[in-house]
């Protein structure tokens, strides 16, 4: 088995969905399909169940991922240690981060960290933020910039990058929506009446359920969905309200073709903080010590 492998697998056990692991990885579905099968064949047992609906983990392949992520590991530190103390740094560092975050914060960080270290081969991956910690943790990426959560999970190493305050956005053509909220804009009961557009996991789904509870609202959910710039694309199409960091809206070419809604006399929309996250023990790593120094001086 080699290095490239036990990271299609890890993608794969992360996924559990062929279409988005090989997309993850850069390869067509069968291409990762046959790398699968061939670690399986080398290992002798099935890492996977497959039917035409689902793939699941098997018993040997739960235990197979704490082997992955611990080989690859000690991989990248190895050849850390194999750097030449008289070269310029080399090596090789992953980040995962919004779309949004590349304009945001991931630029200006890499155009400093690729002036002073041109030999190390930068890999960004782009996704929903909400996968960002979690590909940290499993050893999927380097690192990655996240959403910081109330609790910030241990072995951790966190930097911040700055913060960004949540809106509630509706779209400005004229649909059934906006009329809606044009004919109640003033009825203490509009948010009940509202349709929403719900990210499916992770901090923001988090406030928006504070922001719920503060209300005392259930609300209407039109559709639940991944990424923060689809949402700003789905309400300014007038398929229901968002709640978006404005820091998103910011950057989104919908940014004209949507309205905010007054939210100044509600309680649980507070701003979020946007941070570099890695493993702690990842940062005896020259590479990954020389990006946190780089984000280190140009965010203080």
């Amino acid at each position: 088995m080699d290095h490239k492998q036990l990271g299609y697998f890890l993608t794969l056990a992360e996924t559990l969905h062929f279409a988005r692991a090989s997309e993850q990885c850069h390869v067509s579905a069968p291409t990762l399909s046959r790398q699968i099968k061939q670690l399986e064949q080398e290992l002798g047992t099935e890492l996977f169940v497959r039917d035409n609906r689902s793939v699941k983990l098997t018993a040997h392949g739960k235990a197979f991922v704490d082997y992955a992520q611990a080989t690859l590991a000690k991989w990248r530190q190895f050849k850390s240690q194999c750097q030449d103390s008289d070269g310029p740094l080399t090596g090789e560092l992953s980040m995962y981060c919004s779309v949004t975050a590349t304009y945001s914060f991931t630029y200006d960080l890499f155009a400093v960290f690729r002036k002073q270290y041109p030999a190390i081969e930068l890999n960004l991956n782009t996704g929903d933020p909400a996968f960002s910690i979690q590909h940290v943790h499993t050893g999927k990426e380097d690192v990655a910039v996240a959403v910081k959560p109330e609790n910030l999970p241990q072995g951790l190493a966190y930097l911040p990058l700055g913060q960004s305050e949540l809106a509630i956005i509706a779209p400005v053509m004229d649909c059934p929506l906006t009329d809606l909220i044009n004919k109640h804009h003033q009825d203490s009961h509009l948010w009940e009446k509202l349709p929403f557009i719900m990210p499916e996991h992770g901090v923001l789904k988090e406030r928006i359920d504070d922001f719920c509870v503060a209300q005392s609202l259930t609300p209407k959910v039109y559709a639940h969905v991944s990424g923060h710039e689809a949402m700003v694309a789905l309400a300014s199409l007038g398929f229901g309200v968002a709640c978006v960091p404005q820091i998103v809206l910011d950057q989104s070419p919908f940014v004209n073709q949507v309205q905010h809604l007054d939210t100044n006399n509600l309680q649980g929309l507070e701003a979020i903080e946007i941070g570099l996250i890695c493993k702690q023990k990842r940062l005896q790593d020259p590479v990954v010590s020389a990006l946190w120094q780089c984000a280190t001086a140009l965010f203080a």
